[in-house]
C-alpha cells in the first residue's frame, strides 16, 4: 500500500439538542455567543499526516479523542501513509499541512520539496533495529562478516534503513556487503513469520511483534551503533508561510498530548493499545510498556532547548545534519541540505512566548 487513506479518529458525540437549540435562540435574538460557542462557529480546517500505529503519532489520537483541536480553533482531518517516503512526497501535492514522520523522510522532504522540520516527536534510537532469529544473534555478533552476501529486508529511506547502515558501519561492513531488499514493514513481518528471511530492518512496534510471535531478537539498534534517531514534526513550507499561527496551534496540541500522557500513564497506555488496534496492530501490554520505556519524548522547554541556536548550531541541527550526510553518502540525495535551511525553531518559540498556547501545551507538566 503506497497511497494515502483518510482515517479520521473516532470521536464520541459531544453536542446535545438543547445546546443547539440554545445557540439558535441566541443567534435569532441577536445575543453575543459565549467564547466556546463562538469558537465552535469559526473552526479552521487543518490536515494532519501521520503513520498509523506508531508511538510518536499517539498525541494526534489523544487530541482527537479529547476534542483538543477544537479547543484551539482547529478542525483537524487526518491522512495516513504506510511509510515516510510516500508521506513527504504527498506534501508537495498539498495533501496535508502538518504532520509527524521519521527523521530520514524529513531530511528527504527538505532536500526535495523544502519540507520544514519544526519539532521533535521522540527519540527512537533504541526502536529502529536490525533483527534476526534468536539462534543466530550470538554468532553474527561474534562474526559480523558472516552477513556478507545475505539479504537485508527493510524499508528504504527510513529510520530503520539509517539504523541498519550505521550498524553495518559499526561492524566494519559496507552497505554493499549486503543485498538490500525494499519492502514495507508489514511485508517484512510476513516474510519473517513465514521463515523466508533471516535478517531484517524494522521499527517499533514491529520489533515487538517479531520478538513475541517469531522469536526474533535485536542484532543491533540505532542506539547500539551510536546513531541518534529522532522523529520529526514537519510542515509544508507554503502552509508555514501562509499560516504560522495554525502551525503553532498544532504544535501546542501535540505537546499537550505528551504532557497528558506522562501525567496519566495508565490511561495513556490503554489509549495507545486502542490506537494501535485501530491501525491493525495488536500490541501486548508488554509491548506497550516498552514503547513508553524506550522512546523518550520532549516537552516544550526541552524542544526549545534542543532547537536553540543562540550559541551556534542547535543539537537538533547536529542530529539531522548527520542523517543528511548519511543520505548523501548512500546516494539518496545528491547533497545534504544545511540543517538551518529547513529546521525552523520559530514556531516552537511562538508557543513558548504565547501565554495561552504555552499554558495549553504544558497544562499537565510537573515542571514548566
Amino acid at each position: 500500500m503506497t497511497t494515502a487513506k483518510d482515517t479520521p479518529f473516532q470521536r464520541k458525540p459531544r453536542a446535545h439538542a438543547f445546546i443547539a437549540a440554545a445557540l439558535a435562540a441566541a443567534l435569532s435574538a441577536g445575543l453575543a455567543l459565549p467564547p466556546a460557542a463562538a469558537q465552535a462557529q469559526a473552526l479552521t480546517k487543518i490536515n494532519i499526516s501521520y503513520q498509523p500505529s506508531l508511538y510518536w503519532a499517539l498525541p494526534f489520537y489523544i487530541a482527537a479523542e479529547k476534542g483538543w483541536w477544537k479547543d484551539v480553533g482547529l478542525d483537524a482531518s487526518f491522512v495516513t501513509f504506510p511509510a515516510g517516503a510516500p508521506q513527504v512526497a504527498a506534501a508537495q501535492a498539498g495533501s496535508w499541512d502538518v504532520g509527524g514522520t521519521g527523521s530520514v523522510p524529513a531530511v528527504l522532504g527538505a532536500a526535495r520539496f523544502g519540507l520544514l522540520t519544526v519539532g521533535i516527536t521522540n527519540d527512537e534510537s533504541k526502536t529502529n533495529a536490525m533483527m534476526t532469529r534468536a539462534d543466530k544473534v550470538a554468532a553474527i555478533q561474534k562474526d559480523p562478516a558472516a552477513l556478507k552476501g545475505q539479504k537485508l529486508l527493510l524499508t528504504t529511506n527510513s529510520t530503520a534503513d539509517f539504523a541498519a547502515r550505521n550498524c553495518l558501519a559499526k561492524w566494519g561492513l559496507k552497505s554493499s556487503d549486503m543485498q538490500f531488499v525494499n519492502l514495507g514493514q508489514a511485508q517484512i513481518i510476513s516474510a519473517v513469520m513465514a521463515n523466508t528471511s533471516d535478517v531484517v530492518g524494522v521499527w517499533a512496534p514491529f520489533t515487538y511483534t517479531l520478538e513475541e510471535k517469531a522469536g526474533a531478537k535485536v542484532l543491533c539498534s540505532g542506539a547500539d551503533a551510536g546513531a541518534m534517531v529522532p522523529g520529526a514534526l514537519v510542515v509544508r513550507p507554503a502552509f508555514a508561510k501562509e499560516h504560522p499561527d495554525l502551525v503553532a496551534k498544532a504544535l501546542a496540541v501535540y505537546l499537550r498530548g505528551w504532557s497528558w500522557a506522562k501525567a496519566h500513564p495508565k490511561e495513556a497506555r490503554a489509549m495507545t493499545k486502542a490506537f494501535y488496534a485501530a491501525g491493525g496492530v495488536e500490541a501486548s501490554d508488554s509491548a506497550i510498556d516498552q514503547e513508553f520505556a524506550l522512546r523518550p519524548t520532549f516537552g516544550l522547554t526541552e524542544q526549545v532547548k534542543l532547537m536553540d541556536r543562540a550559541k551556534g548550531a542547535s543539537e537538533l541541527d547536529g542530529w539531522l545534519g548527520r542523517i543528511g550526510g548519511f543520505m548523501a553518502e548512500v546516494g539518496t540525495i545528491p547533497a545534504a541540505p544545511e540543517a538551518k535551511s529547513y529546521v525552523d525553531e520559530s514556531f516552537m518559540k511562538t508557543v513558548a512566548a504565547d501565554p495561552k498556547l504555552k499554558a495549553f501545551a504544558t497544562e499537565f507538566d510537573k515542571t514548566n
